[in-house]
């Protein structure tokens, strides 16, 4: 865990990354699932007015033993992260007066290509260890960042998710 969290942190930046641009905040998360481990830092801007959260950037370092394949473990992860990033700010079923509003593909919202941030993969590969698997490990961290960089910027704890599927609202 210690090597993926200094790759993401170096991969990032980390030295002087705390913003004192209003509206911006810089958030740290790590996990480990079926053998791998993985950390991402997330950069984020709030727009005040409109309440909008945009990942500017982020980092994900990913370590799951001998690298088989890098390219295609860095689509993997890349996959992974964007997929992580819908859940955290846009993916959710809506509802009212007990009917599903969300009923196709164009009613649900999933991260579009204008919502990508500048993103960088840091794999570490340790040969001395057997492959694990990467098919869900490289998800686990990009929401909690993405939360912490929310919270860094604006002092607003969320704990549910999306966190932000119509923008920043006072209070959360």
């Amino acid at each position: 865990m210690e090597d993926v969290l200094e790759a993401a942190v170096e991969g990032f930046g980390w030295e002087g990354a705390t913003s004192s641009e209003s509206g911006r905040g810089v958030g740290l998360a790590c996990g480990r699932e079926k053998g791998g481990f993985v950390a991402s830092v997330a950069e984020v801007a709030v727009d005040p007015a409109s309440g909008d959260v945009a990942v500017v950037r982020a980092v994900t370092a990913f370590e799951c033993g001998a690298i088989v394949n890098p390219m295609h473990l860095r689509n993997q992860v890349e996959g992974a992260v964007v997929q992580g990033m819908g859940g955290a700010l846009f993916e959710r079923i809506r509802f009212e007066d007990g009917r599903i509003l969300s009923n196709r593909f164009s009613r649900y919202r999933v991260p579009r290509t204008m919502d990508l941030p500048k993103l960088k993969i840091v794999l570490l590969d340790r040969p001395d260890l057997p492959p694990s698997g990467a098919g869900e490990t490289p998800i686990v961290a990009i929401a909690p960042a993405i939360g912490n960089a929310i919270f860094a910027a604006t002092g607003v704890r969320l704990r549910s998710m999306p966190m932000v599927p119509d923008g920043l609202k006072a209070g959360g």
